[in-house]
């Protein structure tokens, strides 16, 4: 695997889109709404969140809202955390701390956060063992991991080679980005895994769907969401 470049920036039109309403709604929402369910019934509070790859900082609001933390910590890799997400947090209703790291190298203390939200960022990340590994440490025993990811299929699609930028030798499929997440050592049974297929994860954009040709059941999957928990 190739290690040499530790952050890729986004294209300006990546940068666009990731401040539509679009994106917030479509994406982020859809992503917390569809984690939401699967996650443990007895903790309804997480106090200290670590929000990873974090960007303009539009999750804040929505964490705080649905897990009343008390903290949360955006860490981002790029150069430009402080300008980009330093209006969000300030605005955010909880407290938020910005932290500028590499997700595999985080600098932060062990058994420090009940809540690790990793939204979009996975695909973006080259040492993808290292940072899963980070999560498992930076986590409490009984911590959560939410994770939603869009898989090797999506961002080898070509209407996201031209208006985005990934590191494209590290992408994996679902089953690939799950036996990851086990193999660091969260719990992760089949019934806290989902692989919706929205309409924007689709090669055709939900196009053909919206023209009446049925939702295909046997297909590659796009996405990938899964709450995991640090049992240890």
């Amino acid at each position: 695997m190739n290690t040499n470049y530790p952050f890729v920036e986004e294209t300006r039109f990546g940068n666009w889109f990731l401040n539509t309403y679009t994106w917030k709604r479509s994406v982020l929402c859809r992503a917390l709404d569809d984690l939401k369910p699967m996650m443990p019934d007895a903790i309804t509070r997480y106090p200290q969140i670590l929000d990873v790859g974090c960007g303009f900082g539009h999750s804040f609001d929505e964490l705080a809202k649905r897990f009343s933390p008390d903290l949360i910590t955006g860490l981002d890799a790029d150069p430009g955390l402080m300008e980009r997400a330093g209006e969000a947090a300030n605005n955010c209703t909880c407290k938020v701390r910005l932290h500028a790291a590499n997700a595999a190298h985080m600098d932060l203390p062990d058994s420090s956060f009940d809540l690790v939200f990793c939204h979009q960022t996975f695909h973006h990340i080259v040492e993808q063992e290292e940072a899963m590994a980070e999560f498992f440490r930076i986590l409490k025993p009984g911590g959560v991991l939410l994770f939603a990811e869009s898989t090797r299929r999506y961002i080898h699609s070509l209407p996201i080679k031209l208006l985005f930028r990934h590191p494209m030798d590290v992408q994996k499929t679902a089953e690939e980005y799950v036996s990851i997440i086990r193999n660091t050592g969260f719990d992760l049974p089949d019934e806290r895994i989902s692989m919706p297929y929205f309409w924007w994860s689709r090669p055709d954009i939900g196009f053909l769907e919206w023209i009446g040709v049925p939702v295909p059941e046997e297909r590659e999957e796009t996405l990938v969401n899964v709450v995991a928990i640090k049992l240890l």
